[in-house]
């Protein structure tokens, strides 16, 4: 699949133009949706799979502008989306019974993840999970609580910000010393006691083109995995874990009471057991030969 025909988006001084010509581009209705995605995966017909991407390009637009805050090219943000895209659409399962854009945005929000990741000398490719979900929330936590100052936070900023991080006091000092203070000098020790310097944390940009092949290729499965999971729950699992779980600003117990008419306490039931049937679902699915664990 090619981005010949896309829109060309050169430099961030050519953001406007480039974002009043996606606006040209149709949205699909789902039944043109289905119908071209089928047209792509039986017969790779390049004109479907250029309308299926050309009616997205407002999506990854939109989910490359919440990560304007790292510093970086906006336009070049755009184009990793984009190619995010591309790879969804090559893998877009039509039958599966959900939207394009409902398994796209997970390729996108990788692709653009993976190049903040890469650019940001201070995080390591390498590091924990957790490391990175805290590098992408800190500075939209921040500002939700108006911690929009530089430098080290307050003590209150702090007990707050754990709380609704989940991480450790130092852990989010460090990470926000990472994101608001200048350049360091990739020759600087760790710590003070340390004899390991930046430098060896940095990510090698030489990494050849079929380790990152093989790690896009092993998170495309597992959302694969995930989205022939959610088929197994109800309509309202469905919506609750997505409401909990898969959202960037997830909604409280609270509002899912008040949508169903139920307690608080119960929407947590059906979220936990939902994530539970999520977990056999795609333990199952990666060892079929394990006997199923009870409903």
């Amino acid at each position: 699949m090619s981005s010949r025909g896309l829109p060309a988006l050169s430099g961030d001084s050519g953001l406007s133009r480039y974002l009043t010509e996606i606006r040209k581009f149709p949205l699909l209705s789902p039944e043109d949706e289905y119908m071209f995605a089928k047209r792509w995966k039986e017969h790779e017909d390049p004109e479907a799979a250029r309308r299926l991407v050309t009616s997205h390009l407002r999506l990854v637009a939109k989910i490359a502008m919440g990560y304007r805050g790292y510093g970086l090219p906006v336009s070049e943000i755009v184009s990793e989306g984009n190619v995010g895209l591309m790879q969804a659409v090559k893998r877009f399962e039509p039958d599966k019974g959900f939207r394009l854009a409902t398994y796209a945005m997970w390729w996108i929000r990788a692709s653009i993840q993976e190049y903040v990741l890469r650019s940001w000398s201070m995080v390591k490719l390498g590091t924990t999970a957790a490391q990175k979900k805290l590098f992408f929330n800190l500075r939209k936590a921040k500002s939700n609580i108006g911690a929009i100052e530089e430098g080290d936070l307050t003590p209150e900023h702090v007990a707050t910000l754990t709380d609704r991080l989940g991480v450790t006091a130092t852990e989010l000092t460090d990470m926000n010393r990472r994101l608001s203070g200048p350049d360091a000098s990739l020759n600087a020790p760790l710590r003070s006691e340390s004899e390991s310097e930046w430098q060896d944390w940095l990510a090698d940009d030489t990494v050849d083109q079929e380790t990152r092949l093989a790690e896009r290729e092993e998170m495309g499965n597992r959302r694969t995995l995930l989205v022939d999971a959610m088929k197994d729950l109800t309509e309202r699992e469905r919506d609750i874990i997505q409401a909990r779980r898969l959202q960037d600003e997830p909604l409280t117990l609270e509002e899912l009471s008040q949508k169903y008419g139920v307690s608080r306490e119960r929407v947590r039931q059906i979220e936990v057991r939902a994530f539970e049937k999520l977990q056999r679902g795609m333990k199952a699915a990666t060892n079929p030969g394990a006997l199923p664990a009870p409903a």
